[in-house]
Formats: C-alpha cells, sequence, structure tokens
C-alpha cells in the first residue's frame, strides 16, 4: 500500500511538471506571435506619463492608437516601465495562467466531482483546453489583463457559494439559532452530508484575529472584493456590481462598489490630471483603442458598424439592442441564480458585457470559456440521467464542440464572419444553466423557533 502511495504522488507530479512545461511553452509561443502589442502601448503611455507627458497623450507610431487603461490600472502598469518589456510580458503571461488555472479549479472542479471523476485531472484538462483558446491566446501575447480579471471575478463566485453554505449551516445546524431571514429550505441531503465536520457556532466576542479571519474566509465574507478590484481596472465588470444588487445580495454589492470608488479615488489622489482626462474625455472615446468597425471588434456595435459600413457606431439602433442585450442577460442571470447555478449567473452577466461593449476584443471574450465547460455539464448531467429523449444531451455537447471550435479556430476564418459576436449572442440567450439540488422542508425542531 505505501508503495502504491508513493507512486501515485511520483505519477502526479510528473503530470503537473509536465503540465508546467506546457503552459510556459505556451507562454513562449504566444509572446513571439503577438509581439506584447498591447502593453507595449500601455507602458509607452505610462513611461511617458511618468516623464511629464499626459498619461493619455501618447499615440503609438505605428497603430497611432493610445492606452484606454483607467488610472488604477495605469498606476499599476508602473512596475511594467521599470522592467523590460518581455520581462514584463512573462510575469503578466505567468500571473494570468496561475488566475486561469486557480479559476478552472473553482469551475471544473465541482463539475468533476458531480459525476464522480477526480478533480485534478478534469482541472489540466480543461486548462490545457483553455490556453488553446484564442481569448486566452491573445490575453496572453497581447500583455492583457484580462485572465487576472477573470480570476478576481470568479474569486467572489467562490466566496458567494461559501457564503451561502455558511448560511445553511448556521441556520439548520441544532444548537445554532436559526436565522428569520432563512425560508426553511436545505439541501435533500441533510446537514451531516452538506456540512461535514462542523466547526463550532460563533464564538462569543474576544476571539482571536486569525480566528477572525478564518471565520470569515470559511464564510465568504469577503464577497465582492475581486469585483470590486476588476471593475476598477477595467470598465466592463461594473455589469457583475448591478447583477448582485439585481439578485438583492447587497452585502457583495455594496462590497464591490466600494472597493472599485477606493482603488479609483486613490488613483486620482495619485494622479489628479490622469483620472480628470479619463473621466473628462477618455472614458467617452469608445474609439481609443481602434476603430468601431474593425474585424477584431466583436461586440454588437462592432457588428453594426460593419454592417453599416461605417467607422462609428449607429447610436440609436446601438442603443436599443444593447439595452434589450442588458436586459435579456441580466434577467436569464437572476434565473439561473434563483435555480441555484451561481456559475451559469456569472457567465451569462460575463457575455452579456462582453456583447454589449462599443469595443469588445478578442481578449474581452474570456467568458466563453466557462459556457463551454456549462454546455459539456449539461450534455453529461442528460446522458447520466438516461431520459427517453437524448436529444437534447447531443445538442449540448455538439454546441460545446462547435463553440470551442470556433474560438480555437485562427480570427482569420471568423472574425470577418461575425462569428465570435454570433457565438456570444446566441450563448447570452440560449445557455443553458444547471438546477441546484432539490430541497426539502425540514420540520421545525420543538424550541428553536422562539431561539430557546
Amino acid at each position: 500500500m505505501p508503495a502504491m502511495g508513493e507512486r501515485t504522488r511520483t505519477t502526479r507530479s510528473v503530470v503537473l511538471g509536465l503540465a508546467a512545461f506546457g503552459a510556459i511553452c505556451a507562454i513562449a509561443i504566444y509572446l513571439r506571435r503577438y509581439g506584447l502589442a498591447g502593453l507595449a502601448v500601455d507602458r509607452a503611455a505610462v513611461r511617458g506619463w511618468l516623464h511629464g507627458d499626459g498619461l493619455y497623450a501618447y499615440r503609438s507610431p505605428v497603430s497611432r492608437l493610445g492606452t484606454a487603461q483607467p488610472p488604477p490600472a495605469a498606476v499599476a502598469l508602473i512596475a511594467a516601465d521599470l522592467l523590460p518589456l518581455t520581462l514584463s510580458g512573462w510575469l503578466l503571461g505567468l500571473a494570468g495562467v496561475a488566475a486561469l488555472a486557480l479559476a478552472l479549479t473553482a469551475l471544473a472542479g465541482p463539475v468533476a466531482r458531480q459525476h464522480g471523476k477526480p478533480r485534478w485531472p478534469a482541472v489540466l484538462i480543461a486548462c490545457g483546453l483553455a490556453l488553446l483558446s484564442e481569448p486566452v491566446r491573445t490575453t496572453i501575447g497581447c500583455g492583457r489583463l484580462d485572465l487576472l480579471l477573470f480570476g478576481l471575478v470568479t474569486a467572489d463566485v467562490v466566496a458567494l457559494r461559501r457564503s451561502g453554505r455558511a448560511r445553511s449551516r448556521d441556520d439548520w445546524w441544532p444548537g445554532c439559532p436559526p436565522s428569520p431571514a432563512r425560508s426553511g429550505r436545505l439541501p435533500a441531503r441533510g446537514p451531516d452530508a452538506w456540512w461535514p465536520g462542523r466547526p463550532p457556532c460563533p464564538a462569543p466576542r474576544g476571539r482571536l484575529p486569525a480566528d477572525v479571519l478564518r471565520r470569515g474566509w470559511a464564510q465568504g465574507a469577503w464577497a465582492g472584493v475581486g469585483t470590486g478590484v476588476a471593475t476598477a481596472l477595467a470598465v466592463s465588470p461594473v455589469l457583475f456590481i448591478a447583477y448582485l444588487a439585481l439578485t438583492r445580495r447587497w452585502r457583495a454589492a455594496l462590497t464591490a462598489l466600494g472597493t472599485a470608488a477606493t482603488l479609483t479615488v486613490a488613483a486620482h489622489l495619485v494622479a489628479p490630471p490622469a483620472a480628470a482626462d479619463w473621466f473628462g474625455t477618455v472614458l467617452l472615446q469608445v474609439d481609443r483603442s481602434g476603430p468601431v468597425g474593425t474585424p477584431v471588434n466583436q461586440s454588437l456595435a462592432g457588428v453594426l458598424a460593419r454592417l453599416y459600413h461605417s467607422e462609428t457606431i449607429p447610436v440609436l439602433i446601438w442603443l436599443s439592442f444593447a439595452g434589450l442585450l442588458i436586459a435579456v442577460g441580466l434577467t436569464r442571470a437572476r434565473s439561473a441564480h434563483a435555480d441555484g447555478d451561481e456559475i451559469a449567473a456569472f457567465t451569462l452577466v460575463g457575455l452579456t458585457s462582453a456583447a454589449v461593449g462599443p469595443v469588445t476584443h478578442l481578449h474581452e471574450l474570456i467568458w466563453v470559456l466557462p459556457a463551454v465547460l456549462i454546455l459539456v455539464d449539461v450534455a453529461a448531467r442528460r446522458v447520466a440521467g438516461r431520459r427517453p429523449r437524448p436529444a437534447p444531451s447531443v445538442g449540448a455537447l455538439l454546441a460545446a464542440v462547435l463553440v470551442y471550435a470556433a474560438f480555437v479556430l485562427d480570427p482569420a476564418w471568423t472574425v470577418g464572419w461575425n462569428a465570435y459576436a454570433f457565438a456570444v449572442i446566441i450563448l447570452l440567450n440560449a445557455l443553458p444553466w444547471r438546477p441546484a439540488r432539490p430541497i426539502v422542508r425540514v420540520p421545525a425542531i420543538p424550541g428553536q423557533a422562539t431561539g430557546s
């Protein structure tokens, strides 16, 4: 038996080593292919800013484009000016791959356990497939922050999951006072299976700081921080805050809003002129990072501009359809949340943000990855359920394969046909979600109704 365990650990170490080597090779290939074009522009703008020029005054002599990073992101990129461009790209790429691996551990791990499969092989396969997709390739190769933003928002999914489990435990474990906010529903397996090895109920005041931090981590008290940081570093994640408010997670929504506001104010204090330029002019320049009608803009606005053979947005038509997509996306996200699928809800919000933005480059389509994972999970669940009509499972699996294949192909074969934009809009309107486990009423325990 010890020899078997030693062999298992050795095999796992070899597999992890090969996975790390493959990730390093992928980073090297993508950096050479895309040449850190985006990071080079941002770095040059930051360098000119540090030497007395305006942050948003720089224009690339090659592309004639300037940086569109908000002030907090520009302040964070100051470190890139202190290092060689290639080293900065490598560090950002490694950080992005680490964030992607952690996010897919949180997203793909539960799916593997749901189907009785080991978690780590499923996560490694998901990471390998994700590294081949165009949003990940472009993010790493161009030196963008989107993988870090994806990881930050996914961290809030984990926090909300933890807080939900903590509320269920505190409300229904015998000996803990019930919360009046709960409706009296519990997973069918009961509290023993839902929360094995339950920690003790909340201790009285006077606990050590480490205990407070440990309990806050276990209960997901940090929900909203990741979304707030992501919103400060980019504009598009602000839709996640609206979703949190729509689903009445006020604590998480206020935490996200407060975090974003704090970082924005801090950046304003560090660089008042840059912040004034950002809110005064740059935020409204939707074509600063490229013409709206360029083929790499795979948003609704880009599709409309190309249909009308225009380099600008047909504003009224775009606002009408964008408002409709926002309503559909947030409504479906709220329904997915009500059915217990928080991952699908966040994915729908991410797809909505990508669809309605004025300019959505390929590296901003990262939320297609969890959408493919959801389609695979739906197909596997319906096959395992042995339903009399297997067509829906075949359809979900075929959709997952087609979407993934479209985002792995070279963009030259797809962006000209608006394939990415149409795929995002279709997923936004048709992505299924997985209902949570059935819930049952727990009979009231005598004496607990009055808190005695």
